[in-house]
């Protein structure tokens, strides 16, 4: 999806619904899309979703929309570095308890061919308590249930605000892009599974994610998603029957006509199929080329 045409809301409270209010952090990338989206969920008293990264004009701007009112939680969806480092300094402002998504930090690469793969990730987010699958937080007239996603992350959780039927999405389902599985830690079994769970749930009418528009339709954006995976296996399963390949072989035919400056997050998505293919004994490799295993469905 394009950008939209600038100027962004950055720092404006914009009231999406009743319960659901949402700030844009100043930190628009090629990974990012306008920045990330922190949403106030409340009326009387709040919860913050994904409080974004620990920028002074974005803590600055969620102070003043949190406009003096109790923050009965700080709810982060994943670690990633633009979704929680703001949890600290908006929890020591409010007094607010952090919770959700369980810490994580991974020390290092298995395999030097890999990016460091710990750069990523907050290691200083401290959660007060780490919500399971099916735990909720509760305010005034609001109920967030965490919902568990692992895939993008093994540690992800969405939130679903039973009284309205959004569902807050974090960088599971995106409104601007696919997300990216970045082994080891992202898993792409794990990945699809998650989506298959969102699109059993029926009662979900909207999803608010950390980036990117609303999703408006999101059981018909969960099933295209599930089918862009699919054909992605079978395009890397196709072109590995023609020629044993590296993986940055099949990144400039895979993706070609994207933005090169997101193909080493492509790199990463083509990564973790291979991982979950070769588990499934469907790939094999030998050093750094891969190879099909067997024959496979046309």
């Amino acid at each position: 999806m394009a950008l939209p045409p600038q100027p962004w809301p950055t720092g404006e409270v914009e009231q999406l619904e009743p319960l659901v209010a949402r700030v844009l952090a100043a930190n628009a990338s090629p990974y990012t899309f306008t920045g990330t989206q922190t949403y106030l969920v409340g009326t009387e008293d709040l919860a913050v979703i994904d409080p974004g990264p620990a920028d002074e004009d974005h803590l600055a701007a969620l102070n003043a929309a949190i406009a003096g009112r109790p923050v009965r939680a700080i709810m982060c969806t994943h670690t990633h570095r633009d979704h929680s480092p703001a949890a600290a300094p908006l929890a020591e402002a409010t007094g607010a308890p952090v919770v959700g998504c369980a810490p994580l930090v991974i020390e290092s690469s298995p395999d030097d061919s890999w990016p460091r793969v710990d750069a990523p990730f907050d290691s200083a987010y401290d959660p007060l308590r780490v919500l399971e699958d099916g735990e909720a937080m509760t305010g005034t007239g609001w109920t967030l249930r965490a919902v568990a996603t692992p895939g993008h992350t093994s540690n992800h959780l969405c939130y679903a605000l039973e009284e309205s039927g959004a569902m807050f999405t974090g960088d599971h389902v995106m409104g601007w892009s696919t997300s990216v599985v970045v082994p080891p830690d992202g898993d792409m079994a794990d990945y699809m599974a998650s989506l298959a769970r969102l699109y059993e749930r029926e009662q979900d009418r909207i999803y608010y994610p950390a980036h990117g528009p609303a999703v408006t339709k999101p059981r018909q954006l969960v099933r295209g998603m599930i089918g862009h995976r699919r054909a992605r296996e079978r395009q890397v399963l196709k072109l590995l029957v023609d020629s044993p390949s590296e993986v940055s072989a099949l990144i400039p035919v895979m993706y070609k006509g994207v933005d090169e400056r997101l193909w080493p997050a492509a790199t990463q998505s083509v990564l973790a199929h291979l991982l979950d293919l070769e588990k499934r004994g469907m790939v094999s490799r030998s050093g750094q080329a891969w190879q099909v295993s067997g024959a496979i469905d046309s």
